[in-house]
């Protein structure tokens, strides 16, 4: 999920040349399939053309999407995004992790890959249209299971995200009395964990205890998820804060 310098720099010259390539084309040019933090810091980066990049996953609210680079608006049909449904056995009880590996087992790489959503018995995936009758022709087994392709009217899943609200009372919006909170541990044992590198906010790993979190700040603690600041509600009687944080499971 998290990258290093040099990845992120390779991230920014693909990028960079997806939006010339699609402005000297006059056409769409799509990246992807990128995890959120890469859609963050591309958003990030390239702020001045938010206007000419866009991206799309397949669904609403997916996770992992394509970026689409183009001087006007594109339909989401034009994606090159396809889905594949598969159903299995209830007594299989198939992972994200057991698809993703028997796809990328297929050769197939990362980034043709978006989200794979399970639930009991279904499972849909969605990839890039051009790994897709690859796919078809291909998957029939996932680890020592076989998977059945069905049409996506026979798919009984949810696309909506599983999102718990929770509330918190802090004594202030410092990083440390968040993760504290949110991870029951004391305000040593937070610090402790954010300066041994396990806390990221925004996606960058954060080493500053005293960060003031803002509305909208995405932090993710290894062991324990990602969660993104909703903000204040309240104040109690002897000053503390009330908060809402969104947890993703």
């Amino acid at each position: 999920m998290f990258t290093s310098d040099k990845e992120d720099n390779n991230l920014y010259s693909r990028a960079d040349d997806a939006l010339n390539l699609s402005q000297l084309r006059h056409n769409p040019c799509f990246l992807g399939f990128l995890n959120e933090r890469e859609q963050f810091i591309i958003s990030e980066r390239f702020s001045y053309a938010k206007s000419k990049i866009r991206f799309f996953g397949g669904y609403d609210n997916a996770a992992r999407r394509v970026m689409c680079a183009c001087d006007y608006d594109v339909d989401n049909d034009d994606f090159p995004i396809d889905k594949l449904c598969y159903k299995f056995r209830k007594e299989d009880s198939l992972s994200h992790r057991d698809f993703l590996g028997s796809l990328m087992g297929l050769g197939i790489e990362r980034s043709c890959i978006g989200d794979i959503i399970i639930e009991e018995q279904f499972a849909a995936v969605f990839v890039k249209s051009e790994v897709c009758d690859y796919i078809k022709s291909q998957l029939t087994k996932v680890g020592r299971a076989g998977v059945k392709l069905i049409p996506d009217n026979e798919c009984l899943l949810s696309y909506e995200p599983d999102i718990e609200v929770l509330h918190f009372i802090v004594s202030s919006m410092r990083l440390d009395a968040v993760v504290a909170a949110i991870t029951k541990l004391s305000r040593t044992k937070s610090a402790s964990l954010i300066l041994s590198g396990k806390v990221f906010t925004n996606y960058f790993e954060n080493h500053n205890i005293s960060y003031i979190l803002k509305p909208d700040d995405i932090l993710t603690i290894r062991g324990n998820g990602k969660f993104i600041i909703e903000g204040q509600s309240s104040v109690t009687k002897k000053g503390r804060l009330k908060i809402n944080i969104n947890h993703y499971r």
